[in-house]
């Protein structure tokens, strides 16, 4: 580490900071404006405000414009290093451009390691809050009733429940079916199911047939107690729990899910995948932003700063429309999350080889 690389690694944490604070002070301003006629309709605590709501704001949108702050930022300091004929004064020095990149990447790679550890552990934990309180005073989202659901609970077992609501536990026109391979051996439907405790539910009004070959034994009755690994929680799958579950939670979830042969995951994938996605493209706005401002040009950053924010526009865009295609089966969910930074990478390889030449 030589004192140019420190010279650098400072400007560039330095400014992405400083753009941090500034770009989330005015966030925070335009979203309590917004917000602030459902505050006092709801007579919100003010506590709940700062804790439960903006506290996580602000981990929350840092880390989801991350890409964005790194690009403005690199644009922003390379620009005026450019313009004060410091990057001229380096390489005259002797300092070839791929070896000025060093600290530049040394720089993406901390911010990296701080986007993997805000968007894996700390922004579920605090997110969970944010989102209830989003739900209590702002807009409900929260699902009360879920239909046709049906997942394999147990290995080889298959519930099916056309509706249930979780307000009262209960779920109607049910069948629980048993195969042994391909073979099915079991099958019992009832009018009702509903929850009792520690994965204990009760059938109401139920018939239940077990299949011997050619024979068929059929048995009905007004109640049965049944044992089921499940509880009514995770009948009730939505994008918004992705979010509050850290990334070996989410992968944990995912695998369970898939087991059970649950075809709502994709939300799931897909947010599990651009935690890592995201991060890395810590990677590509930083050489995409130093290839395009690494030169003095005329009119000084104005230019540079205008095409960063364009571009990193597209960027969040074009992220944002992918997961669109994934949630709609016309993408898989890891060519959704690292599609984007593909595109990306590409463009900013072509550039740096251009500007190292």
């Amino acid at each position: 580490m030589k004192r140019l690389d420190w010279y650098i690694i400072k400007k560039f944490l330095g400014t992405f900071f400083f753009s941090i604070v500034l770009i989330l002070s005015i966030a925070i301003v335009f979203d309590l404006t917004e917000k602030m006629d459902d505050f006092f309709e709801n007579q919100v605590p003010l506590h709940e405000i700062i804790y439960d709501y903006y506290l996580p704001f602000l981990p929350f949108y840092m880390n989801m414009f991350s890409s964005l702050f790194i690009f403005i930022s690199v644009i922003f300091f390379t620009s005026k290093l450019a313009g004060n004929s410091e990057f001229i004064a380096m390489q005259a020095s002797g300092v070839s451009y791929h070896r000025l990149m060093v600290p530049y990447f040394i720089s993406a790679t901390l911010l990296c390691l701080l986007s993997v550890w805000l968007g894996g552990w700390v922004i579920p934990k605090s997110s969970a809050r944010m989102l209830n309180f989003t739900d209590k005073y702002v807009q409900h989202f929260s699902v009360e009733n879920a239909r046709n659901v049906q997942m394999e609970v147990e290995p080889g077992k298959i519930l099916y429940i056309e509706s249930f609501q979780k307000r009262s536990n209960i779920g109607y026109r049910c069948s629980i079916e048993q195969f042994e391979g391909k073979t099915l051996v079991m099958r019992v439907s009832a009018d009702r199911i509903y929850y009792d405790s520690l994965e204990h539910w009760h059938l109401d009004h139920y018939t239940e047939r077990f299949f011997t070959g050619m024979e068929e034994t059929l048995t009905r009755g007004d109640r049965k107690d049944i044992t089921m690994p499940i509880v009514p929680d995770e009948l009730f799958i939505t994008a918004e729990q992705a979010k509050q579950m850290t990334t070996p939670e989410l992968r944990h979830y995912i695998k369970r899910q898939e087991a059970r042969g649950s075809a709502n995951v994709k939300a799931f994938e897909v947010e599990y995948h651009k935690r890592w996605a995201l991060p890395l493209g810590a990677f590509i706005m930083t050489l995409l932003g130093v290839t395009m401002s690494s030169r003095k040009v005329r009119g000084g950053m104005g230019k540079n700063l205008g095409i960063g924010i364009l571009l990193t526009a597209i960027y969040i865009l074009f992220s944002t429309v992918s997961t669109t295609f994934s949630v709609n089966n016309v993408m898989s969910p890891f060519m959704a999350a690292w599609l984007p930074n593909f595109v990306f990478l590409a463009i900013g390889v072509y550039l740096y080889r251009k500007a190292s030449r």
